[in-house]
């Protein structure tokens, strides 16, 4: 009986996986020419003028001190902005992705393409794509900050079923947490660690409450 369970939950497991993955792909019909370029992005107010946060941002060289999880950022072209430049973030001493300014519109923000060398995109991306940009607030002293990424799953099939079961939904999160850090770091002048992005969401949840 206790060998036989085993294999029987597995059976159901993968009945109900398979059911999913027919489903979906009866829906969206996945190929090479449906491939679809998704989007999540997030908006918070930052409490300063646009013109001052953007002397901020145009600075890529503080990207660890808002990204989660990053530990530091280095330049690795002569262009220090504009379409061209690149940097190098680090989620550790020696492990780092590279991002590279492919739209720049000065005074508000720029698109970078997130990549490996000549690799391509991490995974699990086919492209990924990452666009900070900034607005007049509401008023001349606040700033509407939008971060948003766009990325095309890699692993054909297999990943879009994934994006579409769970990993866009931790995209929002993550895109959510670099706004509020940014914004943090803006505010506050100080490096955003996981102790105090963990307090600003949940004042933020305590607020809206």
């Amino acid at each position: 009986m206790t060998s036989v369970f085993p294999s029987r939950l597995f059976a159901i497991v993968l009945t109900a996986i398979l059911s999913i993955a027919g489903l979906y792909y009866a829906n969206f019909h996945l190929c090479s020419e449906c491939a679809m370029t998704n989007e999540v992005s997030s908006q918070v107010t930052i409490n300063m003028p646009r013109t001052e946060a953007w002397e901020k941002l145009r600075d890529l060289t503080l990207a660890h001190n808002y990204v989660p999880g990053l530990v530091k950022t280095e330049v690795t072209t002569e262009l220090k902005e504009g379409v061209g430049a690149s940097r190098k973030v680090f989620q550790t001493e020696t492990k780092g992705i590279n991002e590279t300014v492919i739209e720049w519109q000065d005074g508000h923000g720029f698109l970078i393409r997130l990549h490996r060398g000549e690799k391509g995109a991490p995974p699990p991306f086919k492209e990924a794509f990452f666009r900070y940009q900034l607005d007049d607030g509401d008023s001349p002293e606040t700033t509407l900050l939008t971060t948003t990424m766009s990325y095309t799953m890699g692993m054909g099939f297999v990943g879009g079923l994934l994006e579409k079961l769970f990993l866009k939904k931790l995209f929002k999160g993550i895109i959510r947490d670099v706004a509020i850090s940014l914004k943090q770091f803006y505010e506050s002048g100080e490096k955003v660690t996981p102790a105090i992005l963990k307090q600003v969401k949940a004042d933020y949840k305590k607020a809206a409450s």
